[in-house]
């Protein structure tokens, strides 16, 4: 069995590569395909991702659980792996069908059928890309080295076939034949590790959490990618570009916070089983600390130099990316304290049903303020959505922690650092207004934020997890 440490390092490499390897292209395709033509292919591909949704349903949960159950049996594999595949197989084929129906009936789908269609290639060969056997397995190496390379091959073609407004269509067909082309290496390889057996296939075990697993999937959607997906039909392909823009810059920052989070989910679990709850308690605490040291001088930085980020990243053209991009900054801070109530404390104390309601309440907020919203301010009003939907659902899970857990939202410690970083809008202010340049006043601005949260954090606040990292480096 691989090591924790390993398999940490190479799913945390696979994830840091799935945000650095598309900004590395964004401003290049930005630019030349210009934001209607972005906005057109992220509206078709978030109605395919809808239909993959429904097609994958709680596998990448449920075949990661099963197949890790029986993994050290070959046998047993294979038998857990076919009848899964197979399940995944039958939800793909109906996915495929009502995929296609909608693209011949729905006026939107239909004006777009072309990259539709080169979206059905995307869901048909999605349920192949089995990276949940490979997880189940623990073969995190392969998972890893076989995305970067992919990715990198990705960014290659980008950078050789894309040259003018008019390849958005071969823009799409790229990404899509990465999914292709990761999914008959998958297949390939696990022939390795198993046999595929249609005979004697049974799979009526595994529809109940299959789909109950999917639910969660389902509602969660419902309030981040469902956004994309209505305000394509109700304010056009625009402000769709908007949207994707401004939030670019968000899930880059909020990954830093998500590799933390997934690397202590082990460890919660193990506190909670040893019974050790003041421990569980602290870690909480000390993990809520974290999060406050570097995102609330992440939002003012990024609030700030909005338009010079927007600008850098995306180019002219872009300007109406740059309010929503504002709203949706203070996510940073909401959906990472989420993260903490959820993946660090109710998922460890097994309160699933908790973590149901949450994403119910998120949904129905969502799909509410969606309908009041949108239709009236665009990009705006999706980020506007977004960001209520998930105060929401931290409402939500914080009262379930203070029930279970008799644990409190950090009032004081927020309090504390944001007084401590008023000073920071100010500095950051100064040189955004005084630096014309656009590189330099970000570069100025950012080494401002670095230094002076450094310093507020050591010697104000006092911030244990940075001392400590501070001293493993000899710096005192």
């Amino acid at each position: 069995m691989a090591s924790i440490k390993k398999n940490f390092l190479y799913s945390s490499a696979l994830t840091v590569s799935g945000y650095i390897f598309p900004f590395i292209t964004y401003p290049y395709v930005s630019r030349v395909l210009g934001v209607n033509n972005i906005g057109i292919c992220n509206f078709v591909d978030s109605i395919i991702n809808y239909f993959i949704l429904f097609s994958m349903l709680g596998i990448s949960v449920l075949g990661v659980r099963e197949i890790a159950k029986v993994n050290g049996s070959p046998q047993k594999v294979s038998r857990v792996f076919s009848d899964l595949l197979s399940l995944n197989a039958i939800f793909t084929i109906l996915s495929l069908i009502a995929l296609c129906f909608s693209i011949l009936f729905i006026p939107q789908f239909y004006e777009y059928r072309s990259l539709m269609f080169i979206g059905l290639l995307k869901l048909v060969f999605n349920f192949l890309q089995i990276d949940w056997f490979f997880q189940g397995i623990e073969n995190f190496k392969y998972v890893t080295l076989r995305g970067v390379m992919i990715k990198a091959l990705y960014v290659l073609l980008v950078f050789i076939f894309i040259r003018d407004s008019s390849d958005y269509k071969v823009y799409y067909l790229l990404s899509v034949l990465m999914v292709v082309f990761t999914a008959l290496i998958n297949i390939m390889y696990c022939r390795h590790f198993v046999d595929i057996k249609i005979k004697g296939i049974s799979f009526l075990f595994y529809i109940k959490p299959f789909c109950i697993l999917g639910i969660y999937a389902l509602l969660t959607s419902m309030y981040t990618s469902f956004n994309i997906a209505y305000l394509g039909f109700v304010s056009g392909e625009i402000e769709v570009g908007y949207y994707i823009t401004a939030t670019k810059l968000y899930t880059i920052f909020l990954a830093l916070f998500t590799a933390f989070t997934g690397v202590m989910i082990p460890r919660m679990s193990s506190l909670v089983a040893e019974n050790k709850m003041e421990e569980f308690k602290r870690i909480s605490r000390k993990s809520s600390d974290i999060l406050f040291s570097f995102s609330i001088p992440l939002i003012i930085y990024t609030s700030i130099f909005a338009p010079q980020i927007i600008m850098l990243i995306s180019g002219k053209g872009y300007e109406g990316a740059i309010l929503p991009m504002r709203i949706v900054l203070p996510l940073i801070l909401f959906i990472g304290y989420e993260q903490i109530l959820i993946c660090h404390i109710l998922m460890p104390l097994k309160k699933d049903k908790a973590i149901l309601i949450n994403s119910i309440i998120g949904a129905s907020v969502g799909i509410l303020l969606n309908i009041l919203l949108v239709p009236y301010w665009g990009s705006i009003g999706s980020s506007i959505v977004w960001l209520l939907s998930e105060i929401a659902v931290l409402c939500s899970a914080q009262s379930f922690v203070k029930k279970y857990l008799l644990l409190s939202f950090p009032f004081k410690s927020l309090l504390r650092n944001i007084v401590y970083m008023l000073p920071l809008v100010v500095f950051v202010m100064i040189c955004n207004f005084y630096i014309k340049s656009l590189l330099l006043s970000l570069f100025i601005g950012a080494g401002v934020v670095c230094i002076y949260s450094l310093i507020i954090q050591i010697y104000c606040i006092k911030n244990e997890f940075i001392i400590a990292a501070i001293s493993k480096l000899g710096i005192k």
